[in-house]
């Protein structure tokens, strides 16, 4: 078996990425500190300076990515003064000037997010994750997270007219249609670009941490076994942990040397688990 390798490096990625050569990450996929969030662990950008502290780190973003890779943004806009501030509106708007193409905005929505109410708002209950890309086209492998059709296609798909049975054009002129006659007989579907994770995750030592289902459904989607897989801002190593359980090879970054640390931990011990898996697998099998 091919081996696999876990990179956790300690600094800040504007520096530490000098080190990884052009198109080398088939994916990037990460959760940056949002403005004025987390001062006490990552200084806490102000909406203000947003774009232009997360621009240059962009950019060599840009250069170690693949031609055909992806780079997966979660982030989220915060409330200032009682309006929603328009920094990631600002950022997606650069990143678009700095040769980047938004290609598809997903959004994850949390599942379990807890109640709340303030005088004017409700309770946020999920978060974007913008794609870019390099070019038009990219590596995509949809077939890896196809969902169960569901008991719907029981009866919908039981007696079609004739209208289901070709390409009914919208009636809106959208340009979009659909032929429900082609969905007989399959048992999984292609989902569609909202993603439902809850928010739960087996680390609470960090500050903010993403559950392990969302960036292991952008690997399933953007790589293959053996592609390296970037988290630049990379936490408690929640990201490369997916890219370790999914057999990709992964570089995780951070600011902090306590996170690191833990991220190592985290990686080892999975590590460790698999091989104990291996192990028994082989001696079953002997």
């Amino acid at each position: 078996m091919k081996q696999i390798d876990i990179n956790i490096e300690h600094g800040d990625c504007l520096e530490v990425l000098k080190q990884y050569p052009d198109n080398f990450f088939q994916l990037i996929v990460t959760s940056p500190p949002y403005a004025d969030s987390r001062s006490k662990t990552y200084g806490g950008v102000k909406p203000d300076d947003y774009v232009d502290w997360f621009l240059p780190r962009a950019e060599e973003f840009q250069r170690v990515l693949r031609q055909d890779g992806t780079f997966i943004l979660n982030i989220k806009e915060k409330v200032v003064n009682g309006e929603r501030h328009t920094y990631v509106m600002e950022l997606i708007l650069a990143l678009r000037k700095q040769g980047w193409f938004w290609t598809e905005e997903f959004i994850w929505h949390k599942k379990n997010c807890f109640p709340g109410k303030w005088p004017n708002r409700f309770r946020d209950a999920w978060e974007r994750c913008l794609q870019f890309n390099k070019a038009r086209k990219f590596n995509m492998y949809q077939e890896e997270v196809m969902v169960p059709m569901g008991d719907w296609a029981k009866t919908r798909l039981k007696n079609l007219s004739d209208t289901d049975r070709a390409r009914d054009e919208s009636k809106v002129s959208s340009g979009f249609g659909k032929n429900i006659s082609n969905w007989q007989g399959r048992d999984m579907a292609y989902p569609t670009n909202v993603l439902h994770f809850a928010t739960e995750c087996n680390n609470r030592q960090h500050s903010a941490v993403f559950p392990k289902a969302l960036p292991e459904w952008f690997i399933r989607l953007f790589t293959k076994e053996h592609d390296w897989v970037l988290d630049p801002f990379s936490g408690s190593g929640t990201t490369a942990e997916a890219a370790l359980a999914l057999n990709r090879n992964a570089v995780g970054i951070d600011i902090h040397s306590e996170y690191c640390q833990l991220a190592k931990e985290r990686t080892a011990a999975h590590q460790y688990r698999l091989c104990e898996e291996e192990a028994e697998y082989a001696a079953d099998n002997s």
